[in-house]
């Protein structure tokens, strides 16, 4: 009797692990399965891409990846990102894939900046290339920059809001025309902004009660013309207001922070 037990005792162990062998096995083969179909196709292209939907190789070279001279082979000729001072750096970067990014759905577009890859592209392109006299004189530049405006490896204590790397960029260099300070805060941007959004969280305004916004701030086309008068005075309820006199409606808060009339939304 404690023979036959023992043996239904095996048999249904041994059923066990065979119904976990067989588990695991059709597990194992379900994640290959998965990963294997992820290389073979890890996502629709972009709209912007989605001719070349078909071949793999006008993008990716065989274990090796997507290397910049296959990008080169269809944006080499655009001009106007080249001439355009925020975009021209272009010219000047052997690598592609750090920030644009592909394989994300047609609805998105490949561009997502990356600050520190390119802070990284940078400092690589330093240690290569040849050693001729042109290219020493760039490195003497860019070590002379970083020098003179404090950017580096012990850049961290005057520029919290970004990493060691990203504070030897030149922010100055891509985004000069978009300063609206008009230069009165010096081209070293890292000393109050960040890489990921140009807005300030921490920033608090001299005063609510100030009223010479005008010095920072400059009333948009809309002020100077029939809307202002029509709608913008209307909603707000100020109808001597001139456009130079924001504090008459908005709050320091935000911009769409109407006195008044709480979150103004454009009609």
């Amino acid at each position: 009797m404690k023979v036959g037990i023992t043996r239904i005792k095996v048999a249904v162990a041994l059923a066990f692990v065979a119904v976990a062998v067989v588990f695991v096995f059709a597990l194992r083969r379900t994640s290959l399965g998965e990963v294997a179909r992820r290389q073979a196709s890890p996502g629709r292209l972009s709209a912007a891409h989605s001719f070349t939907e078909n071949n793999c190789a006008s993008c990716h070279t065989p274990f090796r990846g997507v290397e910049a001279a296959n990008c080169v082979v269809c944006h080499a000729n655009n001009k106007e990102l080249l001439a355009r001072q925020p975009t021209a750096f272009h010219a000047h970067i052997s690598s592609c894939s750090e920030c644009h990014l592909e394989h994300q759905g047609a609805g998105r577009r490949p561009v997502g900046m990356d600050h520190l890859a390119l802070a990284r592209i940078g400092l690589r392109q330093l240690n290569e290339g040849d050693a001729g006299s042109e290219q020493r004189q760039k490195r003497a530049e860019l070590l002379g920059w970083m020098r003179q405006y404090g950017a580096g490896w012990q850049a961290t204590a005057s520029q919290p809001n970004v990493t060691p790397e990203e504070a030897t960029l030149n922010c100055a260099g891509c985004h000069d025309t978009r300063d609206r300070h008009v230069g009165l805060f010096g081209k070293d941007c890292a000393q109050c902004h960040a890489t990921t959004q140009w807005t300030i969280p921490e920033f608090i305004h001299p005063t609510p009660r100030s009223t010479n916004c005008a010095q920072c701030h400059q009333a948009p086309p809309s002020h100077y013309m029939e809307h202002f008068e029509m709608v913008s005075k209307r909603v707000a309820g100020v109808r001597d207001a001139e456009a130079s006199q924001c504090y008459l409606c908005h709050q320091t808060t935000s911009w769409n922070d109407i006195k008044g009339v709480g979150w103004y939304k454009h009609h």
